[in-house]
């Protein structure tokens, strides 16, 4: 017997793919949508049997918030997380908003299915060996406020370390480029690259992480260099 379902996910392309997925294997989907403000409104008046919560970023603060009101107002819905790679942090953070379960963004489309049967069923629909790395992180919490930064700061290189941290000092492209002796072309690529290992879309928003997860203090200090006349070669 077909589920009820709504699909939520952070680009519509996907969302829709999955959607179109779950309507030929029999499911009724009542919409697909990208998880912008009122989504959780939308949820909230289709009532379906299950949610696919798709994110890119399931340890980010406040990316289960929709979660919290979905089952604070519709209890009966049972919301199952789509996410990357899965850290403890991630999921326990989802099963304390109240997600039924969580399974990753490239699992195949019977993993999905299967997921969604028990979440309608109040199963955990989670791998057992997930689901106690994130009971651990639950009872366990991690005490360092710094350890996010941490994390991030071994995500990148020395030169992307660098480049992050002229950026939270506000260099545009040509003063990165300057500064570190590159083009700037190369500068913009490493400024993409480090906004894309951060997993945010703007200089202005990888500085406020980078300062609020204490990276800029770990990352130490950056010699800038004066520009020679004609800029860098």
């Amino acid at each position: 017997m077909g589920v009820r379902l709504m699909v939520v996910d952070d680009h519509r392309l996907l969302a829709e793919a999955l959607a179109s997925a779950l309507k030929l294997r029999g499911h009724r989907v009542l919409a697909a949508a990208a998880p912008a403000a009122g989504a959780a409104d939308l949820v909230i008046a289709r009532a379906p049997e299950v949610c696919l919560l798709g994110t890119a970023t399931p340890a980010e603060p406040g990316v289960f918030d929709p979660v919290v009101r979905i089952k604070r107002e519709r209890p009966q819905v049972a919301v199952l997380v789509l996410g990357p790679v899965p850290s403890p942090r991630g999921i326990a953070a989802a099963f304390a908003a109240g997600a039924s379960g969580y399974v990753r963004h490239d699992e195949r489309i019977e993993g999905v299915e299967r997921a969604i049967m028990k979440a309608r069923a109040g199963e955990a629909a989670v791998a057992p060996q997930l689901l106690q790395g994130a009971f651990g992180e639950l009872l366990h919490p991690a005490a360092q406020p710094d350890d996010e930064g941490q994390r991030l700061l071994e995500m990148l290189t020395p030169r992307e370390v660098e480049v992050l941290v002229r950026v939270a000092d506000g260099e545009d492209t040509r003063l990165i480029a300057a500064g570190m002796g590159i083009a700037p072309s190369t500068a913009r690529t490493h400024v993409q690259r480090v906004l894309m290992k951060l997993g945010v879309g703007s200089r202005l928003e990888a500085a406020a992480l980078a300062a609020r997860t204490g990276l800029l203090d770990r990352a130490g200090p950056v010699h800038h260099i004066v520009p020679r006349e004609g800029g860098p070669r």
